[in-house]
């Protein structure tokens, strides 16, 4: 079976132009076969970018960390253009089609081939913004998380959309075993937004 976070340009393509408004602006994406929610911006990554824009601004540098796409990074673009967006993605084809989308979308980010954090090594964040892609197992999943920590610098901040019924209550704690925080942003229609930030120091219980 291929799945949206693994090598499938073997597929048939199926290209097609959606359009995603938000805020005070309009953004034209390209999708195709073999990446996630082809057919819309999904439930998921409008709360995230809803509950990020009511919380915000974000910092100077930001990751995009499993940007399919790239939805969710071109839009944070265009919200906070002093801001340096990394987008990260393991699919290739989706990777392709963030790349293209930045140019039809008119924003500058920087795009690379990441399998969770080994295209950014040696660099870290203001912040970390991800909708994870949790068919590809609790493992990765909570590699995004963990990893996170490090990834970040002082006062840095992990921004997660996730289902309840697909593990948020658990996601929550696994984030604050590592953060010593997590906090529920917002919820709506199933969707959690989690949010953690990295303090200077931890507190042992």
């Amino acid at each position: 079976m291929n799945h949206y976070f693994t090598d499938n340009r073997h597929l048939a393509q199926n290209r097609k132009e959606i359009t995603f408004r938000f805020s005070c602006f309009t953004c034209r994406f390209i999708t195709d076969n073999g990446v996630f929610c082809k057919d819309h911006v999904d439930a998921g990554s409008q709360l995230l970018l809803e509950t990020i824009e009511r919380h915000g601004p974000l910092g100077e540098r930001v990751l995009d960390l499993g940007c399919g796409y790239g939805a969710i990074g071109i839009v944070l673009k265009k919200l906070y253009p002093n801001s340096a967006v990394t987008m990260a993605e393991i699919n290739p084809r989706s990777l392709e089609l963030a790349q293209e989308n930045a140019q039809r979308n008119e924003v500058e980010v920087r795009c690379v081939h990441s399998d969770v954090y080994s295209g950014v090594e040696g660099n870290t964040f203001t912040d970390i913004v991800t909708n994870p892609p949790i068919r590809a197992g609790k493992d990765v999943v909570y590699r995004m998380f963990d990893e996170a920590y490090a990834h970040l610098e002082a006062g840095g901040r992990l921004w997660v959309v996730i289902r309840k019924q697909q593990g948020a209550p658990s996601a929550k704690k696994r984030i604050h075993e590592t953060f010593q925080n997590c906090e529920i942003l917002a919820r709506s229609k199933g969707y959690y937004i989690l949010f953690a930030q990295k303090l200077d120091k931890l507190t042992v219980d």
